[in-house]
């Protein structure tokens, strides 16, 4: 009768974390680096087995495992809240590593450097988020700031947040930023009233709203570069 091998009866070099420990980090596969967050599998499958499993769900793609849910999570059998937890912060933690801000504040001077800055923000969320980039005299980022956050389908904005903050900050222009999770990059009627009512309010207080993106995934839609601002 065949017995199942646990990540236990493994060679030394093939569990993740003593193959971490001799080979480095870098050899270590994506399922592999799920298999040390969540620990163990199920009674059918080893963490690495299970863990293999959940990356193919999403075609062994990162962004796609970081808009699942606990809920989502949970459906794999052997994965519970507190691993669905894990597994999530872990997502959320390389997220912000990769948005985290460089000592000299990037300087924008076309639509692909703002989407550079909100693209690992917002490109793989399953909600709408509606962000601002404050600009200096320079155009470099003096700082980013989200607005609002909604549902699936939209979110609500509040000029006077948007300019009292880009007033505290003595920003001299601004970009808007919001994700469709939908996957569609055609701005709604209710994306360019938004854009027009920001960008007429900022003319008002001589910060221009120089650009409005629109995300989704792994590409966007600029306002400015269709001439619709």
């Amino acid at each position: 009768m065949y017995n199942k091998l646990s990540i236990k009866d493994w060679a030394v070099e093939d569990r993740p974390r003593e193959k971490m420990l001799v080979k480095g980090i870098r050899a270590l596969s994506n399922a592999e680096l799920v298999a040390i967050l969540i620990g163990s599998g199920n009674v059918d499958e080893s963490a690495v087995e299970l863990s293999r499993r959940m990356l193919n769900s999403v075609n062994n793609n990162l962004n796609e495992l970081g808009r699942k849910t606990v809920e989502d999570l949970k459906k794999f059998k052997g994965i519970g809240e507190a691993k669905a937890i894990n597994i999530m912060a872990a997502l959320e933690l390389g997220r912000r590593r990769k948005e985290s801000d460089p000592e000299e504040k990037p300087q924008i001077t076309q639509s692909r450097d703002a989407f550079d800055i909100f693209q690992p923000l917002l490109g793989d969320l399953p909600h709408e988020e509606f962000w601002i980039l404050l600009l200096n005299r320079s155009h470099r980022v003096i700082d980013k700031f989200m607005v609002s956050r909604g549902g699936l389908t939209g979110t609500v904005i509040d000029v006077r947040i948007i300019l009292k903050t880009a007033l505290e900050k003595l920003a001299s222009a601004m970009i808007l930023c919001h994700n469709h999770p939908s996957g569609s990059l055609v701005p709604s009627e209710a994306d360019e009233q938004i854009t027009r009512k920001i960008r007429d309010a900022g003319k008002m207080l001589d910060i221009p709203a120089l650009d409005h993106l629109i995300i989704a995934n792994d590409r966007y839609f600029s306002f400015a570069d269709e001439g619709k601002i």
